[in-house]
């Protein structure tokens, strides 16, 4: 009998992408470990995919648009496809943060909404 679910654990490498390796089939969710003084390589945007960006430890910043935006562990920062975006880790800390990557507009029901009491 085939499960409902997938579990993987992930390792610390500099970015683990997790479509592939749960099955993923409405959105990618990377984990991302920038070191200290290290950014990403390139700036960004997206067609039709939006992205939700959560810091899980250390602090860095975010350009986007041309705007600096200060990030910290506990920050979520919800970016538009077409916004131009790179990140930043602190000088003096590594910054982890995931990416939750979706089709924007493609929301149809959420939490209870969505839910179905078995």
């Amino acid at each position: 009998m085939e499960k409902n679910y997938q579990k993987v654990s992930a390792s610390n490498e500099p970015r683990v992408e997790l479509h592939d390796k749960l099955n993923l089939t409405g959105c990618e969710i990377s984990v991302n470990i920038l070191p200290a003084g290290a950014s990403v390589p390139f700036v960004h945007s997206h067609k039709q995919n939006e992205e939700i960006y959560v810091v899980c430890e250390g602090s860095g910043k975010a350009i986007i648009d041309a705007e600096e935006v200060d990030l910290k562990k506990g920050d979520f920062v919800s970016v538009k496809p077409s916004a131009k975006r790179q990140f930043f880790a602190s000088k003096d800390q590594d910054l982890k943060y995931l990416c939750i990557q979706v089709k924007e507009n493609s929301l149809e029901g959420y939490t209870a909404s969505d839910a179905v009491i078995c």
